[in-house]
């Protein structure tokens, strides 16, 4: 399984949310291309970067810093980015920063054509971010009637590669990845990569992910900037990087 070290961006700084909520958010760094050489340097291959002000907003609000990320490291690992990405226009700049692959949520949701055009250009992650099995979209902020099953269904029909699904009761949590819910997810979308995401606060919580041949990888991030959970201990217990 893989193992993806995530870097949440909000006004510069790499920060975490509890729960989704902006109003609790902990800061952990202020130089976001200073952490990005660390994972780097412990062995990852893959970045997760979540651009928070986008994602709130609908506009890629930090595109230059994600850029100079993709600028610096994009030679030495993959990354892909999500948050605000609402435009086609959008979508082309990250890869062409670099990018490779763009992680698209609101616009999927409220137009699923957005998605099928998007996987045209490269290769498109959904987020399917769920409380209490309902997608949630706008930075979290806005609860749909949608099932996160039906939505990944229904996306991964449309040409998205990727399924990253949050559980948002367990992100920034580190009480440990709604399993049960994320292969249920996987069983629902055989052929499409499903990422877990939320919650994993321990070795023994990605090795229970990786202990499900259906899920094909997991975002890790608090666990990783509290000391929890080093990158290199992550990789290990995902079997691969």
């Amino acid at each position: 399984m893989k193992v993806i070290p995530a870097m949440d961006l909000l006004g510069g700084r790499v920060v975490r949310l509890h729960r989704g909520d902006y109003a609790k958010a902990t800061v952990y760094h202020a130089a976001p291309l200073a952490i990005v050489g660390e994972f780097v340097d412990a062995g990852a291959a893959w970045l997760h970067v979540v651009d928070l002000d986008g994602a709130r907003d609908g506009a890629a609000t930090q595109r230059e810093l994600v850029a100079s990320i993709l600028a610096a490291y994009g030679s030495r690992l993959r990354v892909q980015v999500g948050g605000g990405v609402r435009t086609l226009e959008q979508v082309r700049a990250y890869v062409d920063a670099g990018a490779t692959r763009v992680v698209v949520g609101t616009r999927a949701v409220e137009d699923p054509a957005f998605v099928e055009a998007a996987a045209r250009i490269c290769d498109v992650v959904v987020a399917v971010d769920a409380r209490d099995g309902k997608v949630a979209t706008h930075g979290w902020t806005v609860t749909t009637e949608l099932t996160a099953v039906d939505l990944a269904r229904a996306l991964s029909a449309r040409g998205a590669k990727a399924v990253l699904y949050t559980d948002i009761a367990r992100d920034g949590t580190g009480e440990g990845p709604n399993v049960e819910a994320t292969a249920a997810l996987a069983r629902a979308v055989l052929g499409v990569e499903v990422i877990a995401s939320g919650g994993i606060g321990s070795r023994a919580h990605v090795e229970a992910l990786a202990a499900r041949p259906e899920i094909a990888a997991c975002v890790v991030g608090r666990a990783l900037y509290e000391g929890a959970l080093t990158v290199r201990e992550a990789l290990a217990a995902g079997g691969a990087s």
